[in-house]
């Protein structure tokens, strides 16, 4: 599948928001949106579409993009999430938030053992999380409450997790 491995700062830009894509980084000065506060290309500074009031559908097209690139999904995987909680009972729309949650990638960067969402699925995918004793490597596996996610005890030894583990220690109040 083809995964978005451009510029992170330049997807924050476009939706003129921080979507915490870099971690720390989007904590400090150095992001993106607080440095340049337009949009990203040739025509982001001149104003373009920003002088326009946006429709209603595009109002509804820039939410849909900007809850894809927070949990990285592509368009087919999103479309596929949105068509399973389609089929349940309730609000779709916090049916898809609790499906996106419920996410193994985002259960490991909720728990700290990540910086960002693409250091949690790069870590899902090398194998070093394990669910209830058994090792997954599906990024989109459906963590439903009670199941025991933790990082492999080879794996807690890696720089990254440690970082990661440090900052989340130091986050908590």
């Amino acid at each position: 599948m083809a995964r978005y491995a451009g510029a992170s700062c330049r997807q924050c830009r476009r939706e003129g928001t921080k979507l915490f894509l870099k971690g720390t980084r989007c904590l400090t000065e150095k992001c993106a949106v607080e440095r340049r506060g337009y949009p990203p290309g040739q025509h982001g500074q001149s104003g373009g579409a920003r002088g326009r009031k946006a429709s209603g559908y595009a109002k509804q097209l820039r939410e849909k993009q900007k809850v894809k690139r927070i949990y990285g999904l592509t368009e087919k995987q999103f479309r596929n999430t949105f068509d399973r909680i389609s089929r349940e009972q309730g609000v779709k729309g916090t049916n898809l938030l609790v499906a996106l949650e419920t996410r193994l990638d985002n259960v490991v960067f909720r728990m700290g053992f990540a910086a960002n969402r693409k250091q949690a699925r790069q870590l899902v995918r090398h194998g070093h999380i394990e669910v209830n004793g058994g090792k997954v490597d599906i990024p989109s596996f459906h963590v439903k409450p009670g199941m025991e996610v933790r990082v492999t005890q080879a794996s807690k030894e890696l720089v990254p997790v440690k970082l990661a583990l440090e900052f989340a220690r130091a986050a908590r109040p």
